[in-house]
């Protein structure tokens, strides 16, 4: 073994000799404080410190796109924030302005959120979240801060389905509220139309739509929209009035359920009574 280590240093033995060499001039060199010596330090001081600021980019690289990440994700969380106050400030202002709609009517109100939606169909519809539990009963007018939405349809203990104006089962006894002009209105799957109005009679475009006083189903004076045209229909008696909803069913996110229902006795009255047959 002692051999070995005999041929190895043998081999080696220059590169043995250099090292040590260049070890005892470090040394001579640190504790040396001659002119020169000290010129060489300064030297080599310099350009190591010019070595290590070319090299100083790679920690820095590093530092910098942990820091990106941490930037990234900070800024998705304030995105995440900013949506949330915008979503509860548009929330708050609805609802304000439901307040006020709440207390333009004489009649107690359910309130209620609209968790589905049908507006791509003739009879187009949408559920709301409260049902018999809450006190919702199939034919109480529904109201949203535009006016009309449409009456109740189907209940059950925790949900209900509302017939909307863009339905064309809808029918509704309506007034101008400007010239006290009547007619019926309905949705003909195209558009909501103001129907039995003469020609004779006094409709603007701009006059606003209200329920009338000769409706069974819904309180009289609620509103349901403006006049958006009024046509001559040729061979008729009658003008083509084309309401645009006050609803926007789009946007619609919360509603009232209007804690009315027909008179029983007047829905009596006013049935046709039944024909006798003949014998």
């Amino acid at each position: 073994m002692f051999k070995r280590i005999y041929n190895l240093a043998l081999v080696f033995k220059e590169y043995a000799v250099l090292s040590v060499l260049l070890v005892v001039s470090l040394i001579l060199m640190a504790l040396g404080d001659n002119a020169q010596l000290r010129h060489v330090r300064g030297v080599a001081t310099v350009a190591f410190g010019v070595v290590q600021e070319q090299l100083s980019f790679i920690p820095r690289y590093f530092g910098l796109r942990g820091e990106n990440d941490i930037l990234r994700r900070m800024n998705v969380d304030l995105a995440d924030e900013a949506s949330q106050l915008r979503e509860a400030r548009q929330e708050n202002d609805r609802l304000k302005k439901l307040i006020g709609l709440r207390e333009s009517y004489r009649y107690p109100v359910i309130a209620g959120k609209v968790i589905s939606k049908n507006l791509t169909l003739l009879r187009n519809t949408i559920t709301l979240n409260v049902g018999k539990f809450n006190g919702v009963l199939p034919h109480m007018p529904v109201v949203g801060d535009g006016g009309l939405v449409g009456i109740v349809s189907s209940v059950n203990d925790h949900y209900s389905v509302v017939r909307i104006l863009l339905n064309t089962d809808f029918r509704a006894s309506a007034k101008l509220e400007r010239s006290r002009v009547d007619g019926i209105l309905a949705w003909d799957g195209n558009n909501l139309i103001l129907g039995n109005v003469a020609k004779t009679l006094d409709v603007m475009a701009g006059d606003t739509v209200i329920t009338s006083d000769y409706s069974s189903t819904y309180p009289p004076n609620i509103r349901v929209g403006v006049v958006q045209e009024v046509s001559e229909q040729q061979g008729s008696l009658f003008k083509a009035v084309y309401v645009s909803p006050g609803v926007n069913f789009v946007r619609l996110e919360e509603v009232f359920v209007l804690l009315y229902l027909p008179d029983s006795e007047r829905l009596d009255l006013e049935q046709p009574a039944p024909q006798k047959t003949r014998r």
